[in-house]
């Protein structure tokens, strides 16, 4: 590989970490998961993935009643799930 090739490569590695979500100063608070850990401890939970493809205006409702009462998108389906079931 040419030098400006490594170069080439060792920008692209560089903007990589930089837009890299809790990495950089400051957030080094924030303790990222990965996907195979966070699995193991939805499975702990009893989580189960659900996929649904839903209408976008119904999607956009969901997450304003989300942010509304300030829980998780997950939750709140959870919730309305429940109370749709129970009636």
């Amino acid at each position: 590989m040419k030098k400006t090739g490594m170069a080439k490569s060792d920008a692209k590695k560089l903007m990589g970490q930089m837009v890299a979500p809790n990495a950089g100063f400051g957030n080094s608070a924030g303790i990222t998961v990965d996907r195979r850990e966070q699995r193991k401890l939805d499975q702990a939970a009893g989580l189960v993935p659900f996929a649904v493809k839903l209408n976008s205006d119904l999607v956009l409702q969901l997450q304003t009643r989300a942010k509304e009462r300030d829980v998780d998108l997950n939750a709140l389906v959870a919730d309305l799930l429940a109370k749709g079931l129970a009636a």
